[in-house]
């Protein structure tokens, strides 16, 4: 048997194992514990215009500066479709990237004190049910209350949502048949 010299000289490869970041599944998710989504995020004028005009909200309280210091709140508010978008956000990385199969819906959705530019927005989540789905096997359904919190600690947004998510062994049933041609 004769030997390649090149193919000997030649260092093997050795492939990296690879770590994907993703949130908790559906049977990781504990209930009753408090998941501190960080870092914060500071909201600013400019996420505040785009967002309103993106959406096509003409409200004045968060594009008219001098008619806004006229109001109760004497400035503009942040727009509170952009704070509770940013709070269910801030949960994805921890909780459900890649893990979630749809939101189903939210409900209790409240702005008790409003968010102004420069404010940064903290948000932590609480799971407050689950339970796995009686028509769709390998997935749960989650509840899901989040609290966004402004730099003083003032609650500025509420909301409950519930999200289908995977059960890992059936996730991974899924990817691996995929990958299969199955």
């Amino acid at each position: 048997m004769t030997t390649d010299p090149q193919r000997e000289a030649q260092p093997r490869v050795i492939e990296p194992r690879v770590i994907e970041q993703r949130g908790l599944y559906f049977d990781e998710l504990e209930e009753d514990v408090v998941y501190a989504h960080r870092p914060g995020r500071t909201v600013t004028e400019t996420d505040n215009v785009l967002f309103t005009t993106m959406t096509m909200n003409t409200q004045a309280l968060h594009l008219d500066a001098a008619w806004s210091a006229g109001q109760p709140f004497g400035q503009r508010l942040m727009n509170s479709m952009f704070t509770l978008a940013t709070v269910v956000g801030q949960s994805v990385p921890q909780l459900t990237q890649g893990t979630i199969i749809a939101q189903l819906g939210m409900t209790d959705v409240s702005f008790p004190h409003p968010m102004y530019h420069g404010d940064t927005l903290y948000t932590e989540t609480v799971v407050t049910g689950k339970r796995l789905s009686s028509s769709r096997p390998g997935q749960g359904i989650a509840t899901m209350k989040h609290t966004g919190r402004n730099q003083r600690g003032e609650v500025v947004a509420l909301a409950t949502r519930s999200c289908l998510m995977w059960v890992r062994e059936a996730h991974a049933e899924v990817q691996n048949a995929r990958k299969s041609g199955e």
